[in-house]
């Protein structure tokens, strides 16, 4: 159906692009009830007819629609109203941040996760909520593949010749003009390339910290870090972090008083995995000072920070570091291709210690995937995917957050982050995740339960929810079988 407007030409005006008046017209009809929950929206092609406006404004109308969570694409049929979620959902619980952190510990994780790892290849998976990572038609594998040719073909003695010993020169270019994005001003030579982001972290806790030293790190916590820290033979001590602000800086320097050798801090401030949040820019600013202050090494994990629904990058806490205090550390596994596992970081000053351990630990990246990646993200080509994979995931997002508003047992909590592909899900009544997963599994459902999280018990109703697969009629019956065991459990 056409929604008529006083005029059917809409004309510009100085505050609003076109195309934004037309998405509101459009968002005003669907609020007041006339295009209704699941009614089919206007082609297209009737758009530019009726409106007299472009194609362009009519796909860029439609495109901010369902950035806003209002209508959705469904392959061959066009755009459909989505419906709203049935309940106003609380964000999960606060930190109580008047309680000391407790002692270090370290980290008996590697046994959960064994376990966790053991009991999920014992099922026969359908749906895979725990997986932290977009499915594989989400990211350019044809673009790769073809970059990676035209790599070979223009360097023929590429697979044999001598590696240079911190990265290839043209993806180390690449990553430094791309981190002006970021705040962060650094050459070429000031970068390392790893193979993902766990080996950069692994690497920056070796350069500063030794066996039984004590690291800060967020809680709850992403448990491959709990790993390293546990293979390493150190100690975390774990920090409250707030689901919508991440990291408690004032609870850190709480426990600074108790714990005053601590060696670093570990932390993701955009989009921290499993909570979501994104630190304020002067809680960034703070954390450096305090680590600043204390001489205590900070470790900026940022995995997640390009998967954000704006496109409106948020700045690095690295961007604030004047005296080489910060190791930043990044990764392409999430964001273009898992399969490659290249990541990159940035040691301060602890590079030259960095650079060593890394030539000790693993030697060089392959550099044929090196060449392929920098020749993408050197092209508009890479900035369009990010564009589409951030409307992709935060389209995902939303379908899995509404079946927990519309399913889920009264006083369900949830984090609804502003990027990523991850929720933090709160079920009321002290319910076991641990359950939860077990029962989850025995019917194909993966979810990763709360204690993976953590050291403690602390979040053990709470559970992970990955949001990277397309929302398809299989899931949606995964969410509502999810809701039943939740409310079984309970």
């Amino acid at each position: 159906m056409d929604v008529p407007m006083t005029s059917p030409q809409v004309q510009p005006t100085h505050e609003q692009p076109l195309y934004q008046r037309l998405a509101d017209h459009y968002r005003r009809a669907i609020d007041n009830g006339v295009l209704a929950p699941a009614e089919r929206m206007p082609s297209v092609r009737n758009l530019v007819r009726t409106h007299r406006v472009s194609l362009s404004t009519a796909l860029q109308a439609c495109r901010q629609l369902e950035d806003d969570g209002l209508i959705e694409a469904r392959p061959r049929s066009g755009y459909f109203v989505r419906a709203k979620h049935r309940t106003v959902m609380l964000p999960a619980s606060e930190p109580d941040l008047g309680v000391l952190p407790g002692p270090a510990n370290y980290v008996g994780i590697h046994d959960r996760v064994s376990e966790f790892i053991a009991q999920c290849e014992r099922h026969t998976t359908s749906i895979n909520l725990a997986l932290a990572a977009a499915a594989p038609e989400q990211y350019p594998a044809e673009a790769l593949k073809q970059a990676m040719i035209r790599a070979v073909r223009q360097h023929p003695t590429m697979l044999v010749d001598h590696v240079p010993p911190h990265g290839h020169p043209e993806l180390r270019t690449v990553l430094a003009r791309r981190a002006l994005e970021l705040g962060m001003n650094l050459g070429p030579d000031d970068i390392v390339v790893t193979h993902g982001c766990i080996e950069a972290v692994n690497l920056a806790l070796r350069a500063v910290a030794r066996p039984g030293d004590t690291v800060a790190v967020e809680s709850p916590v992403y448990f491959g870090l709990l790993q390293i820290l546990e293979s390493l033979g150190m100690r975390a001590l774990e920090i409250p972090t707030s689901p919508q602000h991440g990291l408690s800086v004032d609870a850190l320097e709480l426990a600074l008083q108790t714990h005053p050798h601590l060696r670093a801090v570990v932390v993701v401030p955009n989009f921290q995995n499993p909570l979501g949040c994104v630190m304020p820019d002067t809680e960034k600013a703070r954390l450096v000072r305090l680590c600043e202050r204390h001489q205590i090494a900070l470790i900026e994990d940022d995995t997640y920070g390009l998967l954000c629904d704006d496109n409106q990058l948020r700045p690095a806490i690295k961007s604030w570091d004047h005296t080489g205090n910060v190791i930043y550390c990044a990764s392409m596994h999430k964001t273009l291709a898992p399969g490659m596992r290249l990541g990159w970081m940035t040691g301060g000053r602890w590079a030259a210690r960095v650079a060593m351990l890394k030539f000790a630990q693993s030697r060089s990246n392959e550099p044929l995937a090196q060449v392929a990646v920098a020749e993408y993200m050197g092209s508009k080509a890479y900035d369009r995917h990010l564009i589409r994979l951030r409307r992709q995931l935060k389209s995902q997002r939303e379908h899995i957050a509404e079946d927990v508003a519309r399913y889920f047992p009264p006083g369900t909590r949830l984090s609804m982050p502003e990027g990523s592909m991850l929720l933090w899900v709160e079920m009321p009544g002290q319910r076991s995740s641990t359950k939860v997963f077990e029962r989850a599994l025995a019917h194909g459902i993966r979810i990763a339960p709360g204690t993976m999280f953590s050291n403690s018990d602390r979040y053990s109703h709470f559970l992970r929810l990955s949001c990277g697969s397309p929302y398809t009629p299989q899931m949606a019956q995964a969410m509502r079988t999810l809701s039943d065991i939740v409310a079984e459990v309970g």
